[in-house]
Formats: structure tokens, sequence, C-alpha cells
């Protein structure tokens, strides 16, 4: 942000280079993200939030609101938010970007020691470990217990075997949308993926490894020894995501039902748009064209 007062051309030598924490919230959730961003420096950071349910002077109170940066919508999702509020443009001033949720606990967790380790490693597209207590849905984003940064995750028996040479997620170049950290040259790739009616950005997270400026193999990574626990707490409407049996069955769980289905259509949505760009695009050639996993 900018002074109202001084010389706009004044130079900023000397100052360390900043990144983006951008997340979506809710007042229910004030407690966790307090903890959460005051986690990033100030002189480090920048914070945006989203505020999804239209609350926004509820928040005043907490001693790093004012730094920050709000834009209230209501009923609106992370990805809506990204899709108009962080074009490559607005934030190519920021080396990455932290787009994150609201239900992340970073007890174990150091931005700065964070950035480091990717920096050291070359990834442009990250996420913390998530603590085996979280909610976990691909094994490849649990936290391993050697080293600094694991790329891949093995898997010889079940369905979807993972094994030493798949190329592609979610046993390599793949991480999940819940946390994820991008590269100044990542984000500016992956935003222009994100479809501007498809809120959930569902299957997203299959295609980032193309943003991964190089192969992504290498350059998409999960980091160990900075890791976050994942709570799972369902922000867009309430309830368990199951289908309402009866007149007696609460709004919050129709709701959440509705997200869920939406979700699902959104995938499939897509999935079609991207195979009719790939045929349409006869100057395309697909650098990962063979499937990642096997069984």
């Amino acid at each position: 942000m900018e002074s109202l007062g001084g010389n706009p051309e004044r130079k900023k030598d000397g100052t360390p280079p900043k990144s983006l924490l951008a997340i979506p919230v809710g007042i229910k959730q004030k407690a966790v993200v307090d903890k959460l961003v005051s986690k990033f420096p100030a002189a480090n950071f920048t914070v945006m939030l989203f505020h999804y349910d239209g609350v926004v002077d509820r928040w005043r109170d907490l001693r790093w609101s004012d730094r920050a940066i709000h834009v209230a919508v209501r009923d609106q999702t992370k990805w809506w938010f990204a899709k108009r509020f962080l074009h490559p443009d607005l934030v190519a001033d920021y080396d990455y970007i932290f787009l994150w949720d609201e239900d992340i606990q970073v007890d174990s967790f150091d931005p700065l020691k964070y950035l480091r380790i990717v920096r050291r490693e070359g990834l442009e597209i990250s996420q913390p470990a998530l603590d085996h207590r979280s909610q976990i849905h691909h094994r490849l984003t649990a936290r391993a217990r050697k080293g600094d940064v694991h790329r891949r995750f093995y898997k010889t028996s079940g369905h979807g075997k993972c094994y030493g040479n798949s190329t592609g997620p979610p046993c390599t170049g793949w991480v999940e949308m819940m946390v994820p950290v991008f590269s100044r040259a990542a984000w500016r790739c992956a935003w222009h993926m994100i479809q501007n009616d498809l809120i959930y950005a569902w299957g997203l997270d299959f295609k980032l490894g193309y943003c991964a400026q190089g192969d992504r193999r290498r350059n998409v990574g999960v980091v160990d020894s900075q890791y976050v626990l994942h709570r799972g707490i369902p922000t867009l409407g309430d309830g368990g995501g199951k289908a309402p049996v009866s007149k007696s069955t609460p709004a919050s769980a129709t709701d959440r039902y509705a997200v869920r289905q939406r979700s699902y259509d959104e995938l499939q949505v897509f999935n079609r748009r991207w195979r009719e760009a790939v045929a349409e695009d006869g100057c395309w050639t697909d650098p990962y064209p063979k499937s990642a996993t096997t069984g």
C-alpha cells in the first residue's frame, strides 16, 4: 500500500521483497485467522482478507487489521475473489502469492523459513505439508518425517498406483488447493487458468503443473519441515455434504449439498473446456501426454 503524501518516485532500496497472503475469511473463524496472520511478519508480507460473510468491522480490534486489505462480498469463494482481485498485474510486486484457506493452524510453520526452502529448492508452486492429524485427501500432501521437501508419493497397491516413474498428479508435480503458494510467474499462468464462471476451481489442481516454469516433477513440491494442520471446517454452507432426506433436514445441510453438487458439475465443465481447447489449438504440444498413474 502507498502513503497519501510523499514522493511517488521515491526509491525503496533496502526494503525486503514482499509476498502476499490472501485468505477468504468468516467472522466465526476469527481466532484461527488471527493466529495465522500473526505468523506473517508485516515487513515481509501484505495481507488481504476476502470477507465471504460481509463482516468487516468486527475484525478492527486485531492489531494487524489496519494494515490488511479488506474485500467484502457475501457468499463468494476463494477462487471467485482471486480471479477478480488478484490479477497478475495487480500483484506483480509480490515475489510469492500465498492463497490459503482460513481453517489452517500454523503452530509448526514459519513463513520466512518456508520461503528460504522454496527459493533454495527452486519451487515455483508449493505447499506446506499437512500434519497427520489433518483432514488429508491425497497422501502426497501428508508430511514426510525426513528432509525439507518431497516431490512424489509412492503407492504400489490398490487403485491409483504411484511408482518411481510416474510423471504427473497426484503422484508428483501436484499440490492441493487449500494452502498453495505460487511464485510470481507461476501465478500469472495459474490465474489465466481460473475460469471466470467456475467458482470452486475443481480440476485446476491437476493442471497447475503446466504453470511450473519447467519440469513439474522438480518445480512443484511439498515442504515437510514447515507444516500446517488443516482443520477441514466446511464454511460454504454447513452440514455433512449429504442430500436432504426430509423436510426436517436443516437448511445448512441442503446448502452444503448444493455446494458439493456444483463443485462436481464444475469439474466436468473444466475438464471438457480443457479438452476442447487442446483440440482447437493445433500448434500446442502437451509436454505431459501420459497419464499419471496406473491401476
